[in-house]
Parts: C-alpha cells; sequence; structure tokens
C-alpha cells in the first residue's frame, strides 16, 4: 500500500500517512514511529516513546538493579503486542529472566491517575500535538489494546507470551568475544528491514549489563564499542528499538562516554539512600520513592531539531507497590505552615520580601 503524502510549500512540515499492520506502534513527527516503553509516564516524556530504529542505552547503578524495571516493561510490553524479542545477558540462563516479567493490569486492577500527577510531567513541546494518552490500537483480530499497558510488577507474565518461536535468548557469559552476538542481532534484525510504505512488523533487542565483569570481553573495550556502533547501524536500518543497559563504573571514563554519545536515546538510573535527611528535608514524597530517573538525551531522527525538555530528572515511584510510576521532583517547603519553598521567593529580582513580582 502506497504511503500517503502531503507536502505544501518548502516551510511547511512533511506530513506522510504510513499503514501500520502492527498493534503496538504509533507515528510521531518527521515520518518516526514510536514503540512504547512499557511505562505510560516515561512515553509522555519521550514525546510517544522510544523511536523505531533507534539504540536505546541505560546507565546502570552500581548500588541497585533499578535498570531491570525499565529492562522488564520493555520486553513484557513488546510480548505483549506480540513484537519478536531477543534478549541477552550475562547469567548462564537468560530465560529464566522471562519469568520475572510484570503481567498487564486486569480491568478491575486498572489504575486511576490523578490529574494531578499528569500536570507535573513536562514533555518537548514539539512532540505535544503527537501524543495521546487515550491512543488504543485495534489489533489483528479487532480488539482493542492499548498503546501502552499499565504493567502490574507484582504479576508475573502468563507463559503462552514468551514460549513462542518469536522469543529468542541468547547468554553471553561464556562467549569470548563479540562475533557470536553480533551474527544473531544481525539475524534477528534482518526480518524488519525498513520500508516506507508499510510496517508489517517491528522488533525489541534488550541486552542487559553489557561489559558486565562475566563476559570474557569486559576488557576489550575497543571491540565493545565497535559492536555498539556496528548494532546501532543495523537498527538504523530496520524497524526495530535496540535497548542496552551498561555499568559505566567499570568502564574507563572514555569508554564510558563514547557509548554515552552513541546513543540516540540516553537515560541513567539512580538508588535512593534509605536514611538520606537532607535529601528528605529537600523533596516532597521522599519516603514514596525508590530511585531516580535521569534522561540525558532524547532520540532526534529525520530531523536537526534538538529535543528540550523542561526538566530531565524525575522520581520513580511504585504506585500501590504495583505500577511503575515517575514524577517530576518537587521541592518540600521549609515549614507546613508558611508553603514557601526552600531557597525561592516570589521576586524575579532576587529579594527576600515576600508579596508581588518585582520585574
Amino acid at each position: 500500500m502506497a504511503a500517503t503524502r502531503t507536502r505544501g510549500s518548502s516551510f511547511s512540515r512533511n506530513v506522510s500517512t504510513v499503514t501500520s499492520q502492527n498493534s503496538g506502534l504509533k507515528h510521531g513527527p518527521n515520518g518516526t514511529t514510536f514503540l512504547s516503553s512499557g511505562i505510560p509516564d516515561l512515553d509522555k516524556i519521550l514525546g510517544g516513546g522510544y523511536t523505531l530504529g533507534s539504540l536505546v542505552m541505560i546507565m546502570e547503578d552500581a548500588e541497585a538493579p533499578h535498570h531491570m524495571l525499565l529492562l522488564r516493561n520493555f520486553m513484557s510490553q513488546g510480548l505483549i503486542h506480540k513484537h519478536p524479542l531477543l534478549y541477552a545477558s550475562a547469567s548462564r540462563d537468560p530465560k529464566g529472566f522471562l519469568g520475572t516479567l510484570p503481567a498487564p493490569a486486569s480491568a478491575k486492577e486498572d489504575k486511576t491517575r490523578d490529574l494531578t500527577n499528569e500536570k507535573d510531567l513536562r514533555i518537548a513541546w514539539q512532540y505535544k500535538k503527537y501524543f495521546d494518552p487515550q491512543l488504543n490500537i485495534s489489533s489483528n483480530n479487532g480488539a482493542q489494546q492499548d498503546y501502552c499497558n499499565d504493567l502490574d510488577l507484582r504479576k508475573p507474565l502468563d507463559r503462552h507470551f514468551y514460549s513462542g518461536m518469536n522469543v529468542g535468548c541468547v547468554s553471553i557469559q561464556d562467549s569470548p568475544d563479540l562475533a557470536s552476538l553480533q551474527d544473531q542481532c544481525a539475524k534477528f534484525l534482518s526480518q524488519f528491514s525498513r520500508n516506507e510504505a508499510n510496517i508489517s512488523s517491528a522488533g525489541r533487542i534488550a541486552i542487559q549489563s553489557f561489559c558486565s565483569p562475566q563476559c570474557k570481553f569486559a576488557n576489550m573495550e575497543w571491540h565493545m564499542l565497535s559492536f555498539i556502533r556496528s548494532l546501532k547501524a543495523m537498527a538504523r536500518s530496520s524497524n526495530a528499538v535496540v535497548l542496552v543497559s551498561f555499568p559505566p563504573s567499570l568502564l574507563s571514563p572514555s569508554c564510558s562516554k563514547r557509548l554515552q554519545h552513541m546513543a540516540d536515546t540516553l537515560l541513567s538510573v539512580r538508588a535512593i539512600p534509605d536514611e538520606d535527611k537532607e535529601m528528605a528535608k529537600l523533596l516532597t514524597g521522599y519516603q514514596d520513592m525508590v530511585g531516580l530517573l535521569n534522561v540525558h538525551k532524547v532520540a532526534r531522527l529525520n530531523t536537526q531539531v534538538p529535543v528540550i525538555l523542561e526538566t530531565t530528572t524525575f522520581s520513580i515511584k511504585l504506585h500501590k507497590r504495583r505500577y511503575l510510576v515517575l514524577e517530576c521532583l518537587n521541592q518540600a517547603p521549609v515549614d507546613g505552615s508558611s508553603g514557601s519553598s526552600y531557597n525561592t521567593s516570589g521576586s524575579c529580582s532576587g529579594s527576600t520580601k515576600a508579596g508581588s513580582l518585582d520585574f
């Protein structure tokens, strides 16, 4: 089916309508297509989700495995939409990790978001018109399916989602180099060659704890950089998203910087100390936080206009101890009676006197 293009003038946005036969996809600006991250709030922050054909990298925290929350939701959301998945990790039995993936919440357990929480989230202004939080996508059998499900972290995903032929698991623990993994990624991505007029299928690759000490190639930094560079090139020419998590603390500063530079979308997670009294005084809702998420870079394909976020640091919370929620950080007031924020005033000139704005 041919694509329909509408072009007004050299100064108008080039709009193309591409037919998609696969659920779990959403079209964005400049001819881009999004896959859901499996976290509704993260999709809003990124302007729709992970861009199809991009490389997403997550910097791990050495003190807590919070990156696995993002990894699990990404993999589980793809399996729900029947996206083929290739998962690689340094464990001896990577298939066992599939049993920890979260399941979608049932209709009775579906959580309702507070409007105040939605207002706190900020996304890039140029993507707001393309995001519809109520978007539903019809599956092949006509049933309505959410673009992004609310995934219950305490409810495991049913086995029939990952027991089929579309799921591959690879252990890289005993591999002397990355040649075997690169061949398997190339074979997997060859199924999703980019076709402008018709996106019949989309794939997902998830690589956990790349350059982990358990891998024999952990000290071959230039070899790892070459692999990521090749993987990014293969992803760019395919209808797939590649997500790689890595521990930057185990790499040299130069290698870590190069990996961060090659990422299209770069995220990092950080644990919060249990008893950080100074942090508790500064932030509201500190007792409900389990970690922090930083958005360092957002993919910008088919355009030279950078994505500008109003805030880049978000708190990670568990709603009802089941659902992953991202919220903007809010400063706590100095005391409960005044309501004035810490180190802020109502004067633009820096005056500490309360009252009307002084320009």
